[in-house]
Order: structure tokens, then C-alpha cells, then sequence
């Protein structure tokens, strides 16, 4: 594919949500009756705080496992904790000594992922797999949306429809800079919207997001015409009265409709602005770090 004809991250969005539209997610029933570890890297680990928010947990990634696996190995012993959960879109990379260190403890392995065929899936002793479309490499819009549609339940139709009835980009190219602020019962979406700025932007652009709690603790101490400050539902603190957009959210939702909708409208923003994401990917994916054990590059669409 031509780098210039990359879908942005708004159009991924919406091919994500006609996918599943067309094939639901399956909804996710995985027996949870210990403390299991849940792990996960970048978005992949969010992802595990979302889905899992509602079950006692011990939360994990890629740089602190192994620590933790040792703090807590006097649970581990008296079968206080017997499984480890690990969430991995690709199958690769850290899920693979994931699963086998964990393993090593004496614990039992669940992945889930959207490749079957995948290394790690081959060592875990439980796999969960999901369907996903084809998308530019570090977007995982289609892996981790169905993932948490499989444990909300949400309707990707209905989601879809919301979206589309945004009508925002002529406001966005006044800005050069943008804040989120999410109800509270979503603030674990905003690290997923932190990932998105660094992957499209870099140090180009500012986006920001909180949850309502996190946005009271100095983070608008210092307002700017230069930022448009959206909120899902009312914002009566953040940002200039004049440099403000409410969002009505609908009166049921939960977390996908939350992250489809502001991936939808961070890709806006990467519709409008210079194309540092097209201009750079295909550079970072030839040169930049390697999946663990691998020599190849990534690809540019991740099929």
C-alpha cells in the first residue's frame, strides 16, 4: 500500500466498528475465582484494566511482572493466585516470556489475542482469540475494541451511529492543541488516548486527556485560545468558557462507544494536521525495535 493512502485513525475507527456490525465479538466468559495477575504492554494493558475493572486483579506489564511474580510468590504457593491472563493483540513479543515465566511459577496461562497462529499461542495453556481487520501498524483499534465489546456488550451499530453525528472537524482546525475529560468511571481510556498522541503526533501537537477527577488537580492552571477542551458531558471548570465543547453523551453507554469515539475524533485532528504518522511509520518500522527473537521488520499493515 501507497504510505499516502494509509487510512487515518478516524477511518480505521469506523471499518473497525462495520466489522463488528458484521461479526460481533463472542462475549467473553473466562472464570476469574482467584486473584489473577492480568497482563499486558501498552495497549494491551489497558485494556486489561477496562475489562477487567469489575473482578479483583493484580495488574502487570512487560517491565514489573517478573517482580511481581516474586512479591507475590507466598500467594502464588498457597494457591491464593493460580492463573496469569495475558493480553497481547499480535501473540508476540512480551506475551511469549510472559506465558513461559509464568508458567515457571506454577501458574496457569490464558492469552487472549487475534492471532492464533501466534507463538504465544502456542505455549499458553488457554487461548481466547478474536477477530480483527487489516490496519497500519501500532492503530490496534479493531483488536482491542473487540476485545472490550466482548465484555461490555455493547452494540457496534449503535456506537457507530453515535459517531457518525459528530460533526467537529471545522472546529478542530482552529486549535493547535486539544484536552479530553472523560466521566470518571472511564479515566482507564485515557492512558489508551496518551499512546494514541505519541504513536500520530509525537511532540508536534499537544493532546491531553483526564478523567473529571484527574482534570481538577492543576491540569488547566494555565488556560489557552490555543485549546479546545472537549468533554464528554457537562465541563463547567476546564479550559476557557469560549475554548470549551460538550459532548451530550447518550443515556447507556460504556467503555467502547467511549474509546471508538475519541480514537474518532484524535484521527480527525490527524486528518487536518501535517502527516507526521504517513511521513515517519514505514522509517520507524524498518529501523526501529524488533519483536523479541526477531530479526524482520514490522509491517506497515498489520493483516
Amino acid at each position: 500500500m501507497n504510505i499516502n493512502n494509509l487510512p487515518s485513525l478516524a477511518q480505521s475507527t469506523l471499518s473497525a466498528l462495520t466489522f463488528f456490525i458484521r461479526q460481533a465479538p463472542p462475549r467473553l466468559k473466562l472464570k476469574t475465582s482467584d486473584l489473577p495477575f492480568i497482563v499486558g504492554s501498552g495497549n494491551a494493558y489497558n485494556t486489561g484494566k477496562i475489562i477487567f475493572a469489575d473482578i479483583p486483579h493484580i495488574l502487570a506489564n512487560e517491565s514489573n511482572f517478573k517482580k511481581k511474580l516474586v512479591s507475590y510468590k507466598d500467594l502464588i504457593k498457597k494457591k491464593i493466585i493460580t492463573q496469569a491472563i495475558i493480553i497481547s493483540a499480535s501473540g508476540e513479543k512480551d506475551a511469549i516470556w510472559e506465558i513461559k515465566v509464568a508458567q515457571k511459577h506454577g501458574l496457569k496461562t490464558t492469552l487472549l489475542t487475534c492471532n492464533p497462529k501466534s507463538n504465544g499461542a502456542k505455549v499458553a495453556d488457554n487461548v481466547i482469540i478474536y477477530q480483527k481487520i487489516a490496519e497500519p501498524q501500532t492503530y490496534n483499534i479493531s483488536t482491542y475494541l473487540g476485545m472490550i465489546i466482548s465484555r461490555t456488550g455493547e452494540s457496534a451499530k449503535n456506537i457507530e451511529k453515535f459517531i457518525k453525528k459528530i460533526k467537529l472537524k471545522q472546529k478542530l482546525k482552529k486549535y493547535s492543541a486539544y484536552s479530553f475529560i472523560v466521566p470518571d468511571e472511564y479515566a482507564d481510556i485515557t492512558p489508551m488516548l496518551d499512546i494514541k498522541k505519541h504513536e500520530l503526533f509525537g511532540p508536534n501537537i499537544s493532546i491531553r486527556s483526564f478523567s473529571q477527577g484527574e482534570a481538577r488537580h492543576a491540569k488547566f492552571v494555565m488556560p489557552s485560545k490555543k485549546e479546545l477542551v472537549i468533554s464528554l458531558g457537562e465541563n463547567k471548570y476546564f479550559g476557557l468558557k469560549d475554548h470549551r465543547h460538550k459532548i451530550k453523551m447518550p443515556q447507556k453507554y460504556g467503555a467502547a462507544l467511549v474509546m471508538a469515539l475519541l480514537y474518532y475524533i484524535i484521527g480527525q485532528i490527524q486528518e487536518i494536521k501535517p502527516q507526521y504518522y504517513k511521513k515517519n511509520i514505514a522509517q520507524y518500522c524498518q529501523e526501529g525495535p524488533k519483536a523479541y527473537g526477531k530479526k524482520e521488520a514490522f509491517p506497515v499493515i498489520v493483516e
